[in-house]
């Protein structure tokens, strides 16, 4: 009675065990320069495992994925573990949310955990390591060309990375973006960075130049410039040595900021300032050019108000001209040809007008004025164009009457035809109304229901036979997820270690949409057996099988981003004839 009693709960075993898949964290409590690992248990072999995006931490390494698989006294026991290695990017609680996984078309996922991040501590040294600290041997510095400018002055604000020549650089991560609060700013690209070397502190260094910035200041008074902070990897020599005799190299982060800068920015002087600046500052020079001054009725030119020099070109306005009632005068077209090095501004900026003269006659475009502040003499500057005279040759005449003895003065315009074939009557007709009720249209939408009534069920019944066809839903699911994690992979193609995450599940998947095999059936022998069965080429199978076993080595090798290329493009083809083979 006891044999058949144990044969009996070892064939419900399977219906007692539950699913488990959760997150265990190395600590819950940890400083701001400790490393945290992760790890995703689960008691089954779940497929499609996606990752929580981890945002407060940056990932060090991983995901590392271990196996386990036991039997004891008659009970098998299962485990796969996901493992990543976090460092906080900033103190506070941090939320790590749930990652998921698909069994049996369900989907599972793992509870969130909350992790308390606290102020950097002190780590233990070893005593007998006497490697090189990063302290004292790395600095982000903002060179500021002028702390005191006046307002609408450039200055210029490069980033150097110094490091000496003790220690090497890996790799650097923006953390803190500086903001440019109350300046107009424009970052000058820097095309290739170089290695140069430098004095500082009184020591020789070398460095870097991280980001160039050119700032105006657009109010007076102190105004603080926030820090750039990056997060560096860096390389430190120790004392001990491999079994060659080779110097050990420690990898190591720090994190630099170039600290908060403070410019104290001068207002323009009020002595002497024109009533018509308009806050240009720096060296102009203005002009105001006609196209043509002799024109007939109707023909038009185009005016040019233009500034060219050095200056803040992008943050004053040009003056507008006055021009007599009879010459029309269209809205400018505004262009611009600024370039902006590290000096600042410098270039031209214009105005076109389109001006029409309606009557003939001679017209004068009285002298403009454009002021602007001299960097140079610290004193303000205006510069008059000459008066420009616009003569109409022909076209009607503007006549004026005058009453002298009333004292009234009456304009009035020479009669012309030029508004004779506008059309002065109407033909009105009035708008048919018809009743809704009674209408075709009431009639229609009262039909329109019953005619859709067979339709409706003819889709309920096709909705129903497919969702009844588990297998083939399955096969459907299975091809899609192939499709999604080989289009995830293409995104990837510069990423190593997700690009072949991706390319390995898009695979899995494409094997279990055509061979109709589950995860658990999906050995390399299986697998093999199964597509040369099914008259598939034996060296695409082999290929498509020596491709899913690098997957997993290739995400943890140095590879080129030729070699991912090639992986891919591989993937591709093998998928592709063997789809063709199977179908």
């Amino acid at each position: 009675m006891k044999k058949y009693l144990v044969l009996l709960l070892l064939c419900f075993q399977g219906l007692w065990a539950q699913v488990q898949f959760e997150t265990k964290v190395s600590k819950n409590t940890l400083g701001l320069n400790e490393r945290l690992r992760v790890d995703f248990v689960m008691n089954i072999d779940g497929d499609n495992f996606n990752e929580p995006s981890f945002e407060g931490f940056r990932v060090i390494a991983g995901p590392s994925q271990q196996v386990s698989q036991s039997w004891i006294n008659g009970r098998s026991s299962f485990e796969k573990i996901y493992s990543y290695y976090l460092m906080p990017t900033h103190k506070g609680a941090i939320v790590i949310k749930p990652a998921t996984i698909e069994y049996n078309g369900q989907v599972y996922k793992t509870a969130a955990v909350k992790v308390t991040v606290t102020n950097a501590i002190e780590q233990p040294k070893d005593p007998n390591d006497i490697s090189v600290s990063v302290d004292n041997n790395l600095y982000l510095v903002a060179d500021i060309s002028k702390t005191n400018p006046y307002i609408n002055e450039p200055i210029t604000v490069v980033y150097k990375l110094y490091f000496s020549y003790n220690i090497g650089i890996k790799n650097w991560r923006d953390v803190g973006k500086p903001k440019y609060n109350d300046f107009w700013s424009q970052n000058i690209d820097i095309k290739q960075l170089s290695l140069e070397e430098g004095m500082f502190k009184g020591e020789k260094f070398r460095y870097v130049v991280l980001k160039k910035v050119v700032l105006y200041p657009q109010k007076s008074g102190k105004l603080t410039i926030d820090p750039l902070a990056l997060d560096i990897d860096v390389e430190l020599p120790t004392n001990r040595r491999n079994m060659f005799g080779q110097m050990l190299i420690k990898e190591d982060s720090k994190r630099v900021s170039a600290g908060a800068r403070v410019i104290a920015v001068k207002s323009l002087p009020e002595a002497g300032k024109p009533a018509d600046f308009s806050g240009a500052v720096g060296s102009f020079d203005f002009k105001v050019i006609p196209s043509k001054t002799e024109l007939k009725s109707g023909e038009s030119l185009d005016l040019t108000v233009s500034v060219a020099g050095k200056g803040n070109l992008k943050l004053f306005t040009l003056p507008k001209p006055i021009v007599p009632n009879a010459l029309e005068m269209y809205d400018p077209e505004h262009k611009e040809q600024v370039n902006t090095p590290l000096s600042g501004m410098a270039g031209k900026i214009a105005d076109r007008y389109t001006i029409i003269p309606q009557f003939k006659g001679e017209y004068p475009i009285k002298p403009m004025q454009f002021s602007y502040f001299d960097l140079n003499s610290r004193s303000y500057k205006t510069i008059t164009s000459p008066e420009i005279i616009i003569k109409v040759l022909d076209g009607p005449t503007a006549a004026t009457a005058s009453n002298s003895n009333s004292g009234e003065a009456k304009n009035k315009v020479v009669a012309n035809e030029q508004f004779q074939y506008i059309k002065l009557d109407t033909k009105l007709e009035p708008v048919a109304t018809q009743d809704f009720f009674g209408s075709k249209l009431f009639y229609s939408l009262l039909l329109i229901p019953f005619g859709l009534l067979p339709v409706i069920i003819l889709a309920k019944k096709k909705k129903e036979a497919i969702d009844g066809d588990v297998v083939g839903n399955r096969i459907k699911r299975n091809n899609r997820l192939a499709k999604k994690y080989l289009s995830e992979a293409k995104k990837h193609i510069n990423n190593k270690e997700p690009f072949y995450v991706a390319l390995e599940k898009a695979m899995h998947n494409f094997l279990k949409a055509k061979l109709h095999i589950e995860t658990s059936e999906m050995s390399k022998d299986n697998i093999k057996e199964i597509l040369l069965s099914k008259n598939a080429n034996p060296q695409a199978v082999n290929e498509f099988i020596a491709l899913t076993e690098n997957c997993e080595i290739a995400r943890y090798a140095p590879s080129s981003s030729a070699s991912i290329q090639n992986d891919y493009e591989k993937a591709v083809g093998i998928i592709s004839e063997l789809e063709k083979q199977l179908s």
